[in-house]
């Protein structure tokens, strides 16, 4: 059932696809049943040129003038011509020809046809009288023909031609319908087997089901075009097989089979240029697989260059890559299709015009990330800080830069913020000391300084990650209102911990300033407090005060 049901489907599917085709192709019928020349040149031959046609069949091209145009006399001798057919079914005829002062007066059974003038003669460039005696050729053959085609027996032909033609088209829809259920159940189970790496590569973010639908889309839009083609043929057959509808079925023949011989022609015409981008295109790829080889032998270390450093082997390589494609571009515009017209070249200009107009922001970026990858001052795996942000270097692109930041964040900043921003690298050494880390506590004038530096430097020298070589050192940086702001200095080479290790020596100068009964000042101070303002508990919980109680018990 359900195969009966996908069959209907089918079916109906293709009948609404024919009738949309017959009502596109009434138009086509009804424009061209005025008997217009289906070739006509310019406007110019619709006054002064136009042809003779019986049953779809150009006779011959007769000459107009002002009081009688051409489209109106070759309807004239049309007329005359079917009318002399019909006259009579004998197989023969006789034809005569009359000189009177026009021309030559062709009779056809001593009724006239048509005037052949000398306008005419020298429209085809002969002499009257043997252009006279093709004209009646044509016309004696077009007779015969049209009395032989309106026959008994050639209607009996043609309606067994028309039969034969229907037989072959249903079985060529049957073959459709059979490819179409074919498609819809094989594709999956092909995708499926041949394209599992693909899911596998990506996560499963490409399902075989989706790559089995736009492959299912394809193979189904061929399969319409091959559908199209044959119903269009189809149609033009069954209709030359009748005398009737002859014209009509060599209009449909013209207007698609010219299309598809001039788009053959030219894809033949252009096998030589098809072969020269392929030749182009294999080169390319072959310097370019060359390129990708070298620059791999370099991030190995097989080749020494010097101060190239490793980081920058993919950005070389991707700039390489993109000067080798230029180049073959230059080298293959000319072998394009089309690359020599106007329409081509009026393309490449409106692209160039968007390009220097819409892409500024786009190509600074572009620049400045270059500077960054080839500069030095920052490298994958830095710890920088830009603005506020504070991260690691993880990925130099060519339009942004990705910090990972302290608390695990993905930063993306533009290169061109990261050239025109001051940027601070703690992985950088530019000496053997290391960095100086600092922070500044205010302490009240009432310490004595002395005691005050040594238990900054005590704090210090508590930090593990403090080197104790250089030694730590405090400096006096402002004499404020109500203290004395110290400033402690300590060096470290590990810059990629630097807020931690300014959190281990914050805790550490309370600890020791609290061990030592000293208050750090807060900025508002408006008088010292009754006691000073310090932990009343110890690091294990007790309370100091207790401690002391039972100290002084006896």
């Amino acid at each position: 059932m359900f195969q009966s049901n996908q069959t209907l489907g089918a079916i109906a599917w293709l009948f609404r696809l024919t009738v949309c085709l017959c009502l596109l192709a009434l138009p086509l019928w009804a424009q061209n049943a005025a008997d217009e020349p289906p070739a006509a040149d310019t406007a110019q031959s619709e006054t002064f040129k136009a042809p003779v046609i019986v049953d779809g069949e150009t006779l011959f091209f007769l000459r107009g003038s002002s009081a009688l145009p051409a489209p109106e006399r070759a309807e004239d001798v049309q007329n005359n011509i079917i009318q002399a057919a019909e006259a009579s079914d004998r197989s023969g005829i006789t034809i005569t020809y009359e000189e009177t002062d026009l021309g030559t007066r062709i009779l056809v059974d001593g009724v006239a046809i048509s005037m052949v003038t000398v306008a005419d003669a020298e429209l085809d460039q002969m002499e009257l009288d043997v252009l006279s005696f093709l004209h009646g050729n044509a016309i004696e053959e077009a007779i015969i023909a049209y009395r032989a085609n309106r026959t008994d027996q050639a209607r009996v032909s043609g309606a067994i031609e028309a039969i034969a033609w229907t037989v072959g088209f249903v079985l060529f829809i049957v073959i459709i319908l059979w490819l179409h259920r074919r498609i819809r159940r094989r594709t999956l189970r092909f995708v499926s087997r041949h394209l599992k790496d693909v899911e596998t590569a990506t996560a499963k973010s490409v399902q075989a089901e989706a790559i089995a639908a736009l492959v299912r889309y394809g193979l189904n839009f061929i399969l319409l075009v091959i559908f199209f083609l044959g119903f269009y043929y189809y149609l033009s057959f069954v209709l030359l097989a009748f005398a009737e509808t002859r014209y009509f079925a060599q209009l449909l023949l013209t207007y698609l089979t010219e299309p598809v011989l001039l788009i053959f022609k030219g894809v033949i015409s252009y096998i030589p240029n098809l072969i020269m981008l392929a030749l182009i295109t294999w080169v390319t790829m072959y310097v370019i697989k060359g390129l990708r080889v070298f620059f791999d032998a370099v991030e190995a270390g097989t080749f020494d260059m010097g101060d190239f450093e490793s980081h920058w082997v993919n950005p070389t390589f991707n700039i390489a890559r993109v000067v080798v494609i230029l180049i073959a571009l230059v080298f293959a515009v000319p072998y394009i299709p089309g690359s020599d017209s106007a329409a081509f070249q009026g393309l490449t200009i409106l692209v160039g015009a968007m390009l220097s107009l819409g892409a500024n922001s786009v190509v600074s970026n572009m620049l400045a990330g270059l500077f960054v990858i080839y500069r030095r001052s920052t490298s994958i795996g830095d710890r920088i800080q830009i603005g506020d942000h504070i991260g690691d270097v993880v990925q130099i692109k060519l339009m942004e830069t990705h910090l990972k930041s302290i608390k695990n964040e993905l930063i993306s900043i533009p290169n061109a913020q990261l050239m025109n921003s001051d940027v601070v690298n703690f992985s950088k050494k530019t000496d053997g000391s290391g960095l100086l880390l600092h922070t500044t506590v205010g302490i009240g004038y009432e310490e004595p300084p002395e005691k005050v530096e040594a238990m900054l430097i005590e704090a210090a020298h508590r930090t593990k990650s403090i080197k104790a070589k250089p030694e730590p050192f405090v400096l006096w940086t402002a004499l404020a209102d109500y203290a004395i702001n110290y400033q402690i200095n300590g060096y470290t080479t590990r810059g990629s911990i630097i807020p931690k290790i300014r959190s281990d020596l914050h805790r550490n100068i309370v600890a020791v300033f609290n061990e030592n009964n000293v208050q750090i000042m807060t900025p508002s101070y408006m008088a010292d407090p009754p006691e000073p303002k310090i932990p009343a508990e110890d690091w294990d919980g007790h309370l100091a005060h207790e401690a002391h109680e039972d100290g002084d018990k006896p």
